[in-house]
């Protein structure tokens, strides 16, 4: 019981922490605000009888309420859809260390979108034609991972993982290909800058859509939670307990795969979040996924918030790409992580 309070209690805190970001977020940028002109700002919304892309509202309200608002929705949606993703794929593969660009999802995205801004290919999806393209690859890797897994025998994670290893490089060797035979400097500055992400094309007629697939996915995963403690243990003592895992771990990553997906056609790129959060959130809780991916969806949630926050401020009047901004925090964690996991170091 005491146990369920203080998990009670940590998230209301967490909450409370992914508001205060928000409101930070609401903050900064090229243009500041006090907390005080946002309050005012956010309260003339609603009791205005504009609405909200209404040419009449001040400049204040549209950068507030156009430009800012959905960008940090955005992202603590997709923060937590990353985070909680990568709790799924760490469950799947058992390693703590797995991300779920793992399995070549990544390279299946950017594959994608190379393609659709290079050629042209999925122009009849219409404005979003990169990002629906992307999503296409990212799908479309995942199928390709569970064939490869599925060959000569039932998947185990060493299939998983060295399936989506080898699917990656054929991936980036065709995107390389398609890039060195494009002769477009401008089409590949666009790839260069939409593989960096950004959550600067958000828009409030994305927010639904994202945020019914990612929550529904998060849910659902929560649901399973005793099928994903069953997965740690492996497959032989799950079958002893009556569970065999072969269907579990191939409608997980399909489902995986459908929340990264769509986090690449909303934004991008992203890299790191399902390393890093899941990994703090398991130092701090355990790892009983019950609250494990509860609190790594908040975590992921208040990690994009602050990170989009950053990248507008950083650099006078500039913005830096999300995902150069994650590398440069991810990648030396991940080095750090691999080392304290192989060789001992760090008190293991």
């Amino acid at each position: 019981m005491l146990k369920r309070i203080g998990y009670t209690a940590g998230g209301f805190v967490l909450i409370g922490v992914l508001a205060v970001a928000i409101l930070w977020g609401l903050s900064v940028g090229t243009v500041q605000f006090s907390l005080s002109q946002i309050f005012n700002i956010v309260m003339d919304q609603f009791s205005s009888p504009l609405a909200i892309d209404d040419p009449l509202n001040g400049p204040e309200q549209t950068i507030i309420w156009l430009l800012r608002m959905p960008r940090l929705l955005m992202a603590a949606i997709i923060g937590a859809g990353l985070a909680v993703s990568g709790v799924i794929m760490q469950a799947i593969v058992k390693n703590p260390l797995a991300d779920p660009y793992i399995l070549g999802i990544s390279s299946g995205a950017s594959l994608g979108a190379t393609v659709a801004i290079l050629f042209g290919i999925g122009v009849m999806f219409g404005e979003n034609f990169v990002g629906v393209m992307a999503f296409i690859g990212a799908m479309a890797i995942s199928f390709g991972v569970l064939f490869i897994s599925n060959l000569g025998g039932r998947p185990n994670s060493v299939k998983l993982i060295l399936g989506g290893l080898a699917l990656s490089a054929v991936c980036s060797s065709f995107s390389s290909f398609v890039v060195y035979l494009a002769d477009d400097k401008e089409g590949i500055q666009t790839i260069t800058y939409w593989l960096m992400g950004s959550f600067a094309g958000a828009k409030w007629d994305m927010l639904p859509f994202i945020a019914v697939v990612v929550l529904v996915s998060i849910v659902f995963f929560w649901s399973q939670s005793r099928i994903l403690n069953m997965m740690l243990l492996g497959d032989e003592v799950a079958i002893t307990l009556g569970r065999d895992l072969h269907t579990y771990r191939q409608v997980y990553l399909i489902i995986s795969s459908l929340i990264i997906g769509f986090v690449v056609y909303a934004a991008g790129m992203i890299g790191f979040v399902g390393l890093l959060i899941p990994h703090l959130v398991r130092m701090t809780i355990g790892t009983n996924h019950w609250t494990l991916i509860p609190f790594s969806a908040l975590g992921g949630s208040i990690f994009l918030v602050i990170a989009d926050g950053l990248c507008r401020c950083i650099i006078p009047h500039a913005e830096l790409p999300i995902g150069i901004l994650i590398s440069l925090i991810g990648a030396p964690t991940f080095v750090y992580m691999l080392v304290r996991k192989n060789y001992g170091f760090g008190g293991e």
